[in-house]
């Protein structure tokens, strides 16, 4: 009976045993790694995925990263701020002691810092020649410029050739670094000014409006993007200059070339041009002179006051200090119909309704050489054939006689003058216009010695 037990319990144990080792599950420690932000450098977010099987334990080890440690089965983002290789460990259990291990090594890069300078060689006027000096610091990088309007307009060299940059306006310049992973891209431009526009004007100094020598131009530089200059004048003084902006004196007639090089400092363009300068005639010629009646000259309408010199008509309230003695003519129209008109010294207007003009200067006028009967007659066809002074220096007018006539309206009508400083000079009535009593003027030429 004995014998009997004992074998049955040996095969009770042999079952038990079977059954054990048939539930028996190995232990297996694994996982993977990604980074979140897509790239390998800091700061980075890891994702853990855990491929354990059979564990009902886990610690890992986050080496260099925050956390540092956790027991969760999937931990959270772990977060690493410093490149550098650090290792992760997993060790994994399970209610039957067994143990298993798993480590992966994570490679933690620094970020790539581009760092990289221009230097214009001599100015931003075109073309542009620059260098860029690359100080982007790291080993096994590899560089991609890219030169917007440049030549060349790529380059792989971690510090290219100098650049060119022939044509005006902003241009893109780009550096791309990669490491092999990754690729970092920092961006700049380069600012080309506008080509040189060469361009200049003149005007004559107030006395010499007709171009009769002498002449004094008032030169105006009008170039645009341009630092130095060289003038050349053709018969002027001076004949040449390097300022931006001069006056120059023509003292004998003819034909001369002007000439303006502007330069920015590394191209150049040129502008020519030509002025004519006549013979001295010795006379001012002006023509289709307004001069208004004596109510068109209080309203302000059209002035009664003249000067020879301005070349210009005044009304009583534009009469300054400054101007009053370059008031050389005055004219007296007494009414919209001109049965009487009469030339008058600035220095008599008191007497014929205006105000009294300060300073003033006498004026010898003969305004009616039929009823003057002093031996000057001067035809319309006279005039007209007046083209210098010499038919002027006769004229010869007493003060007995200046400013005795007036006129009526019948045309044509010369009037002669003589001026307080020797100027003798004609006067032309060509029309006279009718148009009330604060609208009406007569138009004249004037011919005068300078």
């Amino acid at each position: 009976m004995k014998k009997i037990f004992a074998i049955l319990s040996f095969a009770i144990t042999l079952l038990l045993y079977s059954c054990y080792q048939e539930s028996y599950i190995p232990v297996e420690a694994k996982f993977t790694t990604s980074f979140l932000n897509q790239d390998e450098s800091i700061p980075v977010y890891i994702e853990i995925k855990n491929l354990s099987k059979g564990a009902d334990t886990y610690e890992w080890t986050f080496e260099g990263g925050t956390p540092e440690t956790s027991t969760e089965k999937n931990p959270k983002d772990i977060f690493y701020t410093q490149p550098g290789t650090y290792k992760i460990k997993l060790t994994v259990s399970n209610i039957d002691g067994e143990i298993d291990v798993f480590e992966q090594q994570l490679e933690i890069k620094d970020a790539i810092n581009i760092v990289f300078r221009k230097e214009i060689i001599q100015s931003d006027y075109p073309p542009v020649e620059v260098k860029f000096t690359n100080e982007t610091e790291g080993v096994g990088l590899t560089y991609l410029w890219e030169f917007e309007g440049g030549i060349p307009n790529t380059s792989s060299e971690k510090n290219p050739e100098n650049v060119i940059f022939p044509n005006p306006g902003a241009h893109l310049v780009s550096l791309t670094v990669s490491n092999g992973f990754e690729s970092f891209v920092k961006k700049d431009s380069i600012v080309v000014r506008e080509n040189i526009i060469t361009s200049f004007e003149w005007e004559t100094a107030w006395e010499d409006y007709d171009y009769q020598a002498p002449v004094k131009l008032h030169f105006q530089n009008e170039s645009e993007n341009a630092i130095s200059y060289q003038w050349t004048f053709q018969g002027g003084n001076p004949s040449s200059s390097t300022v931006e902006n001069l006056e120059v004196i023509y003292s004998q007639p003819g034909t001369y070339q002007i000439t303006l090089i502007a330069s920015n400092g590394k191209t150049s363009q040129t502008l020519q041009k030509q002025v004519t300068i006549f013979p001295d005639s010795g006379i001012y010629i002006l023509e289709n002179v307004k001069l208004g009646i004596n109510y068109a000259h209080n309203t302000n309408t059209f002035g009664a006051f003249y000067s020879t010199k301005l070349r210009q008509s005044f009304t009583a309230n534009q009469i300054t200090s400054i101007i009053a003695p370059l008031i050389d003519i005055a004219f007296q129209g007494q009414n919209s119909t001109f049965t009487f008109n009469k030339f008058i010294s600035p220095t008599e207007v008191n007497q014929y309704g205006f105000a009294s003009i300060p300073n003033a200067t006498q004026t010898l006028f003969i305004n009616s050489q039929e009823i003057c009967n002093c031996g000057l007659n001067i035809s319309e066809a006279q005039f007209d054939a007046i083209t210098n002074a010499a038919p002027l220096l006769n004229l010869n007018i007493p003060n007995s006689i200046a400013g005795q006539q007036q006129f009526g309206n019948n045309l044509p009508r010369i009037v002669l003058f003589k001026t307080q400083d020797g100027r003798k000079g004609a006067i032309k009535i060509k029309q006279f216009v009718s148009a009330g009593n604060n609208q009406s003027y007569m138009v004249c030429d004037i011919k005068v010695q300078k």
